[in-house]
């Protein structure tokens, strides 16, 4: 009985340690986007997107394209100050977890299992930068999945930074119906190398 009433207590224990380590990086990560519109911009290219691609006239679906490219600029302008602000922040602070679940604290007793969250956000940046200019000279269907995978990536990392890795698989899977690994095979090629890169440290 002894035993089992300690272990409950270790239980209670540790998930209120990881609740309060995720509500600091949940805090952190929060202060920086919520100086900025990215989620409504992210929502607005979203709707957007689906929009175009419902309608049967190419002419519509291109003025429909064109109407959000202003929107795009705003989103890579703004998640490139959200990216260099993170920068800024303190590098015990900003660790991140390989492992699948989350584990307080881990950056401090085993940082090879960790990776740095602000190297993270600076390839995201770079990624939404390199879509919304075209460099490779996509077409405009295309170009939206693209940038729409690139968005998906950069929001699984968020989730994965504030709560656990598995569980930012799990909400990619049921908000989105689609896997860490085939959003990252549709991202731009410069942000899947940077990203497995940065993974393997």
């Amino acid at each position: 009985m002894n035993m089992f009433v300690g272990l409950l207590a270790l239980l209670l224990g540790f998930h209120w340690v990881r609740s309060q380590y995720q509500k600091q990086h949940m805090a952190l990560l929060g202060g920086h986007l919520g100086r900025f519109q990215v989620e409504k911009h992210m929502q607005t290219l979203h709707e957007g997107y689906l929009r175009a691609l419902r309608e049967d006239s190419e002419v519509r679906r291109q003025q429909i394209w064109e109407l959000f490219a202003a929107t795009e600029h705003a989103l890579a302008a703004q998640f490139r100050q959200v990216a260099d602000g993170l920068a800024k922040e303190a590098e015990a602070n900003t660790r991140i977890s390989k492992l699948p679940l989350c584990v307080p604290y881990l950056e401090r007793f085993l940082p090879a299992a960790t990776r740095d969250f602000r190297e993270l956000m600076q390839i995201h940046a770079a990624g939404f930068d390199t879509v919304v200019r075209n460099t490779a000279q996509l077409n405009p269907q295309e170009r939206a999945y693209q940038l729409s995978a690139e968005l998906l990536l950069m929001q699984h990392s968020c989730h994965w930074f504030c709560k656990s890795r598995n569980l930012a698989n799990a909400r990619l899977m049921a908000r989105h119906k689609v896997t860490h690994e085939k959003v990252l095979e549709s991202v731009s090629p410069q942000t899947r190398q940077k990203y497995r890169a940065w993974l393997q440290g």
